[in-house]
């Protein structure tokens, strides 16, 4: 095993003292918005002064593991991040691995070049991901049941909105793609709707509304929000067509291709196949295809589920999700060490609480929060407490 660092992304959705707080360091100022661990190849992590893709590179198979490179070829088939997100993210989704390929192989036929900021497919793989909190979230993620959502608008009272969702009232997942494809497709001359809508909701939220229904409580709340960091944007009336859902420590969302997402603020430890394809719908200056995003999306309504968590064993919790680039184990480490799983691949040990003695069997080290190893296939590594508890997340191919 060896000590891993990682990269920090400064975006500006990104908390000023989240993650300076999690890595143990000084803020200076700036929005950190992830730390990211992996091999990808706009931001390799490092083993000492090596860049873990180059590693990889020399020895694919001694690195990430045998099995990986059979499925995935020779790279580190996951990412893992730390999120800190102090204001909402674009509305987002990402492709499915075909719809990947297709689009990757359209931009490079087109002579795009990967790094412009038009580019929709920077690689050629999906993006399934799943982020679980360490504190509060909150975040948009799928459609909610457009019945429900058509009673919502006609409680503001705006008639403009109203016509324009009306064809949810009784409707499915093509309705909901066609009043989608409206909201976005707003002429810059029919927008003041969407003030008109924040300006409603603002009187709802105001006089209370939430305390005798608290679904339409978030539902104005969201417009208010959403409003005050992207005035103007039709991704604001785009956003009260999705869910919003709230969840907490150690619990995980799941986000396979074509679902529609947004974090409203939070932190949490997020990991993904290895990709960057991202679909924006709003919320955004950043490009944003609606008809590519409408092409990727799974309008099918109804509220997602969280993670299933198992405890393999004592100590030993795995999140549970269908993707086979990535899977993620939570350990707590006592006074007895533990073996931390997937002996036979690449991992990433991150340390999220307290702090840990890592072996390896003739190597040992202590680390504190915030600070990583990478463990190569074939390390036994153990996992302990270094003074009292810790807990560490283990990420790892998913075959």
């Amino acid at each position: 095993m060896d000590p891993l660092t990682g990269s920090v992304q400064h975006y500006a959705w990104g908390s000023t003292t989240a993650l300076p707080a999690f890595l143990g360091v000084e803020p200076d100022g700036r929005p950190q918005a992830e730390l990211w661990l992996g091999a990808h190849h706009s931001a390799p992590s490092r083993l000492g002064n090596r860049s873990l893709a180059d590693v990889i590179a020399a020895d694919s198979a001694g690195v990430v593991g045998t099995a990986a490179v059979v499925e995935f070829g020779p790279q580190l088939p996951y990412l893992l991040k730390v999120l800190a997100a102090a204001q909402p993210l674009s509305l987002q989704a990402h492709p499915s691995r075909a719809g990947a390929e297709a689009g990757f192989a359209r931009e490079e036929a087109a002579g795009l070049d990967r790094a412009a900021p038009t580019r929709l497919y920077r690689d050629d793989w999906p993006k399934p991901e799943m982020l679980v909190a360490l504190g509060d979230v909150e975040a948009l993620c799928g459609f909610r049941e457009p019945d429900e959502t058509y009673a919502f608008f006609a409680r503001l009272g705006v008639a403009a909105a109203t016509d324009l969702v009306a064809p949810l009232r009784g409707g499915g997942p093509d309705q909901l793609a066609e009043v989608f494809a409206r909201v976005l497709g707003l002429p810059e001359g029919e927008r003041e709707v969407i003030a008109q809508v924040v300006t409603a909701a603002a009187e709802l939220d105001e006089a209370g509304v939430g305390e005798t229904d608290p679904e339409l409580g978030l539902f104005v709340r969201t417009a208010v929000e959403l409003d005050e960091h992207h005035p103007g944007d039709p991704g604001v009336l785009a956003a009260l067509l999705m869910n919003r859902m709230g969840f907490g420590r150690f619990q995980g969302l799941f986000l396979p291709a074509g679902n529609l997402h947004a974090y409203l603020h939070g932190i949490g430890v997020e990991i993904m196949a290895n990709s960057d394809n991202v679909m924006r719908g709003g919320l955004t200056p950043k490009h944003v295809d609606v008809s590519e995003l409408l092409a990727i999306l799974d309008f099918t309504p109804g509220m997602p589920e969280l993670v299933d968590v198992v405890e393999e064993s004592t100590g030993v919790w795995r999140y549970r999700t269908p993707a086979p680039e990535f899977a993620l184990w939570r350990v707590q480490a006592a006074t007895d060490p533990v073996t931390a799983p997937a002996v036979d691949s690449g991992r990433i040990v991150l340390v999220i609480e307290g702090s840990v003695e890592v072996s390896d069997g003739s190597t040992s080290l202590t680390l504190v929060q915030g600070e990583s190893v990478f463990g190569y296939p074939g390390d036994a590594l153990t996992v302990s407490g270094a003074g009292g508890t810790g807990t560490v997340m283990v990420a790892a191919p998913g075959i």
